[in-house]
């Protein structure tokens, strides 16, 4: 008996496992500690649905580091303003070098 009749998607499903746990703790902060805390945003959209998104998007290492740079961004002295989730990674980004797949500085104007 081969293993791939019995479960023709689990190869998909384990390799979707960490993108679908880093967008369960979005979900349960949106659902639990984001509606005490109010709706304080700097950025449209805001920072959960960024977060959301660039992991859905680019899985859980790419999309966490995007992630972390624009909470990061998001304090009194940051940036404010239309900021999407880049449509596409940057060229120069490798899973050895993370932190060029996030900006950590200004926005984007709302168009890629």
């Amino acid at each position: 008996m081969k293993h791939s009749s019995m479960c023709p998607n689990c190869a998909g499903t384990i390799q979707r496992l960490p993108r679908n746990a880093g967008r369960g703790m979005i979900w349960i902060y949106r659902h639990t500690l984001s509606p005490l805390v109010g709706y304080n945003c700097r950025h449209l959209p805001t920072c959960s649905v960024y977060g959301d998104e660039a992991i859905e998007r680019y899985g859980l290492w790419a999309g966490g580091w995007m992630t972390l740079a624009r909470l990061l961004r998001c304090q009194p002295w940051g940036t404010s303003g239309i900021d999407n989730v880049p449509a596409k990674l940057s060229p120069d980004a490798r899973w050895y070098t993370p932190w060029r797949y996030a900006r950590w500085r200004g926005v984007n104007d709302g168009a890629n």
